[in-house]
């Protein structure tokens, strides 16, 4: 059974309401990203882990310069992070309407 445009409304203000901001990813990219916070806040934390440890050793390793492939490998993935933060909220967007799409069909039976 389809979804009532009722429905339909209430998903959209759900999704707006529970999805991550745009915005704020991009000030934890700037202000934290090298601890990984805009991956943490947008649900990939597998590669903010990743990403953090990669500026940790980076920095703990410049000593005998191998930190400074580290750090910059590090300086590159964020650089190319200001171009994926779009795509990373929308779909986290998506992933929230889809389960809230599926809740309510499995309600509504």
């Amino acid at each position: 059974m389809p979804l009532k445009t009722e429905d339909k409304i209430l998903i959209e203000q759900r999704v707006s309401n529970e999805a991550k901001s745009a915005g704020v990813a991009y000030l934890l990219l700037i202000f934290l990203g090298g601890f990984g916070a805009h991956r943490f806040y947008l649900g990939a934390t597998g590669t903010a882990v990743a990403m953090l440890l990669l500026f940790i050793l980076g920095w703990a390793t410049t000593f005998i310069f191998v930190g400074f492939i580290l750090l910059a490998i590090w300086g590159i993935w964020w650089f190319i992070d200001l171009f994926l933060i779009p795509g990373m909220v929308s779909s986290q967007k998506e992933a929230v309407r889809a389960r809230l799409t599926s809740q309510a069909l499995v309600d509504g039976q």
